[in-house]
This record gives C-alpha cells, structure tokens and sequence, in this order.
C-alpha cells in the first residue's frame, strides 16, 4: 500500500480543512445545544463535491478514489461528527448503492440530486425490533398489480427527517431470514410515510435522526432496486463500505482529541508548570497518538484494497471495530487531560467522547464486528 498522497489527495484533504475551519467549527457547539445542524450545510457539502466522491462523474458525481474519500471523511469527523454523518449516510450508504445497484432510470433519477445536495438520502433498515439480527427485520413490502404496499417501521435513521429518498430493505416474501428481503427506492413524500426526529440523544446531537413508520405506502414496482429478494445482500455490500467511512470519521474525532489534548497540556499550568511535563500526561496524549495512526492506517488498508478491486469486507470490520473503540478511549483520555474542563461544552472534548460513544454501536457493533472477523479467520459462523 502506498502511503504517500498524490497533489491532488493532498489539495482534496486541504479543502476539506478550510471548509471546517469556515463553515463548521464556528457553529458546533451552537448546533449541538440546539440539536439541530443547519440544513443549508448540505448544499455547500455538493458544491465543493464531497457528495459526489467515486460516484461516476456520468452522473454528477465528482469521481476520485476510495482514499480521498477517507481523507475528506476524516475531516469531516474532526470537525464535526454530525456532519460526517450526512455525507456517510447520503453518499456512502445510499449513492454508492444505487451507482452499484441500481438500474439506469434509477441513477438517472436520484444520484444528480444527492451528489449535488439537492437532495438528501437515508439508509432504511434497523427497526425498533431488529438491530444487528437485521435478516429478520418485519416491514412488510406486498406486491399489487404493477405496485407494492409497504408496511412497517425503521429506528434511528439517519438524515430521516431531512432525507429526499429512503432506501429502504423490506420483507416481499416468507422466506425465513434474510432470503426474503427486498431493497426499495421509495420517495420520502410518499403518502403514508410519517418521520419523527428523535431528541435527547447522547451524541451526534446536530444530526437529524429519525424514527419512519409506514402506513399502506405505494410505490410502483420500478422503485425496486436489484432482484426481489436480493436486498440483503445490498445492504451488507453498502455496510461494508459504511464501516470504513465511520472508521474515516472515527480517525477524525481522535485526531481532534489529540490536537486538543497537546495544546491544552501546553497552556495548563499545575503545580508552577504545564501540564505537559508530567509524565502521566504525556502517556495520556501518546496513547491517543498511538491509536490516530493505528486506526488511519488500517481505515486507509480498507480504501487500497477497495480501489485495486480486492476483497475488503474483513478489512473493514478490522478497521471500524479498532478506530471506534479508539475513538472513544482518546476523547476519554482527552477528557483526562483537561480535567474539570473538559467536562463543559465550552471546550470540544466532551463532545468528542459523546460522538465516539455510538461509533461502538452502529453499523454493526463492535461485538457484531468480532464475530464477522471471527467467521473469516475460522470460516464458521457464530451468529
């Protein structure tokens, strides 16, 4: 793997920081306390074509690598987890599926619009009932005449309130387990689909996260995306690239802790001297040095094997479960550093360790991220 980054990677990753330095960090602490992140941020996030990364430019999309996109995914992360959500969702989750899955009238149809901004999409699969046993998840999807009429209900959707479309995974026949999950485009104005936000979330507070319930909603057979009964497998194919770009936001928010980690303990002055003298400090912050690199260099192993075509799904797992996890103990040992500090809002760690913390449970947990790495290492499968 080539670890050094072409002009063009680099000047890519540079835009990324100036757009959080100019559009982002004045406002994060605003937007986490009113729970609500300016809507306005998503067209200016197509503008500058991150919502287009390696979607075909054919398209709208912006082209580019799978590294580029960690790069910018990164940032994003460091800045402000929220947002890095609306592009993980809207374009990892739901433009790169339809670029791979859809047919020609539906790429025609959705990816202008979400690589541009002008439209948002959300990724519709965990259900109040089904969370990581999402092969048996209930929403019903029933076939009539040239139609289907869906039922049912998903939790913690990201971009749910905001989203222009849902790509949604429902059951379209008896099937036991996942052979009976089928994946829809359906249009979030569609009569009968209602959206909730959810508040009073620990983390990710800015982000709009949401619960859908479905009432009888029509949609015309054209809405399904690859075979019936194929769904499933779409989904696990969008989640695996999913888990690298949360790693990518995970390398983000670690990184962030460490820089603020190193220049608190600079100007913090105890005992008639910095901070930063004292030992037990300076292991803090070098532990949360030791996993920023550990965890980028295995997220950018998951974007070198992506790109050159080989087979990245472990690798991924890999990547998400270490970056989370070291996500969290970074903004944790952050938290340490700045004491009594870093206990208020008016200072980034605590956010940090309140955004890591749900990194560890979506997009499959760390636990469900063990036994997928396990199930490749053994080759028998433990769920």
């Amino acid at each position: 793997m080539n670890l050094e980054l072409s002009e063009e990677q680099e000047a890519v990753r540079q835009l990324a920081k100036d757009f959080v330095a100019r559009d982002i960090a004045p406002h994060v602490v605003e937007w986490d306390r009113a729970e609500n992140v300016d809507k306005s941020i998503v067209k200016k996030l197509g503008s500058l074509g991150f919502l287009g990364l390696t979607v075909p430019e054919e398209y709208g999309g912006s082209g580019g690598d799978h590294l580029t996109y960690c790069l910018v995914t990164e940032e994003l992360g460091r800045g402000d987890s929220s947002v890095r959500g609306i592009v993980s969702v809207s374009l990892g989750l739901v433009a790169k599926t339809v670029a791979a899955w859809g047919d020609e009238e539906q790429k025609r149809q959705w990816l202008p619009g979400l690589t541009s901004g002008d439209a948002v999409g959300c990724f519709g699969l965990t259900e109040p009932g089904t969370g990581s046993d999402a092969g048996n998840l209930t929403t019903r999807a029933v076939r009539d005449g040239g139609d289907y009429v869906i039922n049912g209900s998903k939790m913690f959707i990201t971009n749910g309130t905001w989203a222009d479309v849902v790509l949604l995974f429902a059951r379209t026949n008896d099937t036991p387990g996942h052979k009976g999950v089928s994946a829809f485009l359906v249009p979030a104005d569609t009569p009968g689909l209602t959206r909730r936000t959810i508040h009073g979330k620990l983390g990710l507070r800015g982000q709009a996260t949401a619960e859908l319930v479905l009432e009888d909603v029509r949609v015309p057979a054209g809405a399904l995306m690859g075979p019936e009964g194929k769904g499933f497998s779409i989904a696990m194919s969008a989640l695996a690239k999913g888990r690298m770009s949360v790693a990518a936001g995970c390398v983000g928010i670690a990184q962030a802790a460490l820089d603020a980690a190193v220049g608190y303990a600079g100007e913090r002055e105890q005992f008639g001297k910095s901070i930063a003298s004292y030992q037990l400090v300076q292991e803090l912050i070098s532990d949360i040095s030791v996993d920023v690199d550990a965890a980028r260099l295995l997220t950018w192993r998951v974007a070198d094997l992506i790109d050159r075509g080989e087979s990245f799904a472990t690798a991924a797992s890999q990547a998400k479960l270490f970056a989370s996890e070291a996500a969290v103990r970074a903004a944790n040992n952050a938290v340490q550093v700045f004491g009594g500090y870093g206990y208020i809002d008016e200072y980034p760690v605590g956010k940090l360790l309140r955004d890591a913390r749900v990194m560890t449970l979506y997009e499959g947990t760390s636990q469900i991220q063990k036994l997928i790495i396990g199930r490749a290492l053994t080759g028998v499968s433990a769920f």
